[in-house]
């Protein structure tokens, strides 16, 4: 990087992550993971990295339109004094193109280096008695009783307190039930459908169904703020908004029992403690989660879930995601169902790019 000093500049790269193995969902198969990760620099030995998590399938943002936006930060950017501060650069971006999934790259940035010249964890400078470590949940994406019960077991057996099975993607109360079988009475189930169920009634009809294995959260049974109120209002089985909570007002909207937040669609570390306050402020349980993010986003959401543990429970999260990765991505990682907040600067606490 060309030592440079004033405004600062954005790089941006493209990044690939294979899988070990495809995941199966409500919306289809995933078998890479495309990212876009960025350096934030005003000379070479001031910067911050983040990450851009767009995911098409899933959030219906295509990578080319974050990539545009991150291009269009560029200039903005270069054009600011150099000491203006984060909230300051974060406006200035989301008034030229207001795109959460690319503001996040940007904030996860500022973040990581403010960590870096403070020299402590981005958790610490969030809340000064941010926890030590993330309660986490293990993901069962398995499509198959066997290989279901067999990944729970697992998951059990390293220390995972609570487990989250893919449903609306086939048996799903035989799987269900063969993970209940597989991890015992005190390991947590949550289910998650990505809204494969059309209508509340459909989705009480198989929530009940899957209500017998005792169920912690159903997340996401329908897509829309009144059609999860419905589910809820009928439900044996609580109720969490995922891909909702992208609705204006869904997050404050107290129509389920807990809300599931996300680096890239909050906009970044910066936006999860805000919409956590406006679902906690209406009685909704909160706990963070990915959508197979990179490094550098599992980071961000390690920390932002420790300095929200600092002031009110935090459900399991669903950031242990990175050993689904092939090659060198597992950090961080989880030990005995949680994650301990990385000690060094910044995000990751690496001095490096």
């Amino acid at each position: 990087m060309a030592a440079h000093t004033g405004s600062p500049r954005l790089a941006v790269t493209p990044v690939r992550l294979a899988l070990r193995a495809p995941i199966q969902t409500a919306w289809g198969e995933l078998r890479e993971r495309a990212l876009l990760r960025v350096v934030l620099a005003w000379s070479d030995g001031d910067y911050g990295v983040g990450e851009a998590a767009p995911l098409e399938p899933y959030d219906g943002v295509a990578l080319g339109a974050v990539a545009a936006a991150l291009q269009v930060y560029a200039s903005v950017l270069r054009d600011r004094a150099p000491d203006d501060g984060h909230a300051q650069l974060l406006a200035a971006c989301a008034a030229e193109r207001d795109l959460p999934q690319a503001l996040s790259a940007i904030d996860l940035a500022l973040w990581d280096r403010a960590g870096r010249r403070a020299g402590r964890p981005v958790a610490e400078l969030l809340a000064a008695d941010a926890r030590a470590a993330v309660t986490v949940n293990a993901t069962v994406g398995a499509s198959d009783r066997g290989a279901a019960a067999a990944m729970a077991a697992a998951a059990a057996r390293a220390g995972f307190a609570c487990v989250k099975v893919k449903v609306g993607i086939g048996d799903d109360a035989g799987r269900v039930a063969a993970v209940r079988a597989a991890v015992g009475p005190e390991v947590a189930i949550r289910v998650d459908a990505n809204g494969a169920w059309a209508t509340p009634e459909e989705a009480l009809a198989n929530l009940r169904a899957l209500a017998p294995a005792g169920l912690e959260y159903a997340e996401e049974p329908v897509h829309g703020v009144e059609a999860l109120r419905a589910v809820r209002a009928g439900s044996p089985v609580a109720i969490a908004m995922d891909e909702t909570a992208a609705e204006p007002g869904a997050v404050a909207s107290g129509a389920t029992d807990a809300v599931c937040l996300k680096i890239a669609r909050c906009g970044g570390i910066t936006g999860i403690l805000r919409d956590a306050a406006a679902a906690r402020a209406v009685g909704a349980a909160v706990y963070v989660a990915s959508s197979f993010d990179g490094p550098l986003g599992i980071a961000a959401g390690i920390h932002a879930a420790a300095a929200l543990a600092a002031s009110g429970p935090v459900a399991p999260c669903g950031l242990a995601t990175l050993s689904a990765f092939a090659g060198d991505e597992a950090t961080p990682a989880p030990s005995r169902g949680a994650i301990a907040v990385p000690r060094g600067p910044g995000l990751l606490g690496a001095p490096a790019p």
